[in-house]
């Protein structure tokens, strides 16, 4: 028997059909073991990509903990190296290391690693680390190198062939952050709304569509992963208020307003939509947005922790201000002030690319 370490269906995929050719006469038990993977909720997606690939390739799969607390702490002073860096090299320590304990439980006298295949990993770096927790535990450690011979490209088109999750960040939040800044994009990977609401390319909206895929292949539907590109949004941080008083107040989608702040009053009304003398920002009362939405919301913070899915609240923004198109700020309150007001709107839109299911 080999215990395979695995780290994401990815890599995974390809190196256990591989290694099965290699080792025909091994059995291969899978152990998905990510503790560095951040927030949980990718490493749930990633877990569940995994499954399924062991389904497909017939491998039985282990579990490890996810002990993401060990992990911090066994890290800590290095959450500023890069990639590939020192903290990589303590990761795969502390992944490795688990990895030969498990084998030294289920008395498998080999291990190795999916991380091998990644080309993002060091090989060498990968090698040293495996040999030295393995005869620490009196195991063998077989680094195989899958990536030549045109092994990444081969490893790339089985992914797509098979369906298969591609994450785009390796999985800790110390590299996601540093990721994000470089390409100056918003980590919105980190963002957890307070409604709890799935918002467009979440972690949460891309596990129900893996889900879905799930169920289309258990009930033979025929299914096309296609990828589309959108405008998205996340709302940051937003008030209102009058004077030094905070005013109960919910803020539709992709609402924005210019500097993230504006101060003044509503001018007038038309059709139960009223206007504000800056930026575009209009106001409608939980009445309406009750009627428009055909619910029945008794308070705004009833609104805020449980409102409806993203896609209709965009409809309903569409229906008051007669555009899909419309980026200005649509607050909901439970009256209409008559004051001065100040509005504090941090909010992000940005082009970005998500993934759909559809049926063939």
């Amino acid at each position: 028997m080999i215990l395979v370490h695995i780290c994401c269906s990815v890599d995974s995929h390809y190196f256990l059909a591989k290694l099965r050719e290699d080792y025909p006469n091994r059995e291969l038990i899978g152990f998905f073991y990510d503790p560095n993977i951040h927030p949980y909720s990718e490493y749930y997606l990633r877990l569940l990509d995994v499954k399924r690939s062991c389904r497909l390739l017939g491998i039985r799969l282990i579990e490890g903990e996810y002990n993401i607390n060990g992990w911090l702490k066994s890290v800590k002073g290095l959450e500023n190296e890069p990639e590939k860096g020192a903290r990589c090299s303590v990761c795969f320590d502390y992944r490795f290391e688990n990895s030969a304990k498990e084998a030294s439980k289920l008395n498998i006298p080999i291990f190795t690693s999916t991380l091998l295949t990644s080309p993002k990993k060091s090989l060498e770096a990968l090698k040293y680390a495996g040999d030295k927790i393995a005869s620490k535990y009196n195991l063998e450690f077989i680094a195989p190198d899958y990536r030549k011979a045109s092994g990444t490209q081969a490893q790339n088109i089985l992914a797509k062939k098979d369906k298969l999750y591609r994450q785009d960040y390796c999985g800790c939040i110390y590299g996601l952050t540093k990721q994000r800044e470089y390409q100056d994009k918003l980590a919105d990977e980190l963002f957890s709304p307070i409604s709890n609401q799935i918002l467009p390319n979440s972690i949460e909206e891309k596990i129900a569509l893996y889900h879905k895929r799930e169920e289309f292949e258990d009930n033979n539907i025929e299914y096309k992963i296609i990828k589309q590109r959108f405008l998205n949004y996340r709302l940051l941080y937003g008030y209102l208020k009058s004077k030094r008083d905070i005013i109960p107040a919910y803020f539709l989608p992709y609402s924005t307003i210019r500097g993230d702040y504006s101060r003044g009053k509503i001018e007038y009304s038309i059709d139960d939509i009223f206007y504000f003398n800056r930026d575009e920002v209009k106001f409608i009362t939980l009445d309406k947005y009750n009627q428009l939405s055909n619910q029945n919301y008794k308070t705004i913070n009833e609104l805020i922790y449980n409102p409806p899915i993203f896609e209709k609240e965009v409809d309903i923004k569409s229906k008051i201000s007669n555009t899909y198109y419309d980026l200005g700020a649509i607050l909901v309150v439970d009256k209409i002030p008559t004051t001065k007001l100040e509005i504090i709107c941090q909010s992000k839109t940005y082009n970005d690319v998500k993934e759909v299911l559809k049926k063939i």
